[in-house]
């Protein structure tokens, strides 16, 4: 069962946290991207709700187990006139039909989830043949001083930010799940180095037996 640290604290600490500047320009560069039948990944309290191009959206659907932050969600969407269909499960297993979306939409999430390759495989599978990814992440550093601090930071880190991993190789959990990615770009973003590698871009699905990227 959530704490009441869970349930009171962390949900605006995170809206506080994810909604600062810098991120919010880091959304900008991919959410508008978003096309036909939208899926998104950790929607949280819809904070990439101002930044889809609804005159290239058909749909949304967005999917989070926190769902003591779908009322934010909810009256964000309405403020914008958005209709979302809300979600309250993990993506590990989505209750989705296969190749039914033509993007899937996935930011500051896969830190978050307890199994990201499972996730991903399933953003896989419920992509339409020529669909995409969209993500923007935080993750591993490059710099063996700095995942050091990742590394030693963890502990304290995940507590505290709701089982956020600092030091995750966006790249590789892609990879293991299937996916190419055609669109990569990496660096900092203002803050403390441990937290503020981002990874953020544009990922395909390959059919299931492939054995490598076309």
């Amino acid at each position: 069962m959530p704490s009441w640290y869970d349930r009171h604290v962390l949900p605006p600490l995170l809206d506080c946290a994810c909604g600062l500047p810098m991120v919010t320009r880091q959304r900008r560069l991919v959410v508008p991207q978003a096309r036909g039948r939208v899926l998104e990944i950790g929607i949280g309290t819809g904070l990439n709700l101002p930044h889809y191009d609804m005159a290239c959206v058909t749909s949304l659907t967005g999917v989070d187990p926190g769902i003591g932050m779908h009322p934010t969600a909810a009256r964000r969407a309405r403020a914008r006139g958005l209709d979302v269909r809300l979600v309250p499960l993990s993506a590990e297993q989505l209750p989705l039909p296969d190749a039914s979306f033509d993007t899937v939409v996935v930011t500051y999430t896969l830190c978050t989830i307890p199994d990201p390759v499972a996730a991903l495989r399933e953003m896989r599978r419920v992509l339409a043949p020529g669909g995409q990814l969209l993500f923007c992440e935080h993750g591993r550093a490059p710099e063996p001083a700095v995942q050091r601090w990742q590394e030693r930071l963890q502990p304290l880190w995940g507590r505290l930010a709701g089982g956020c991993h600092l030091g995750r190789d966006v790249p590789a959990l892609l990879g293991q799940a299937g996916f190419t990615v055609p669109s990569l770009h990496t660096g900092y973003i203002p803050g403390p180095r441990p937290m503020t590698f981002h990874y953020w871009g544009r990922a395909l699905g390959q059919s299931p037996d492939a054995h490598a990227p076309h």
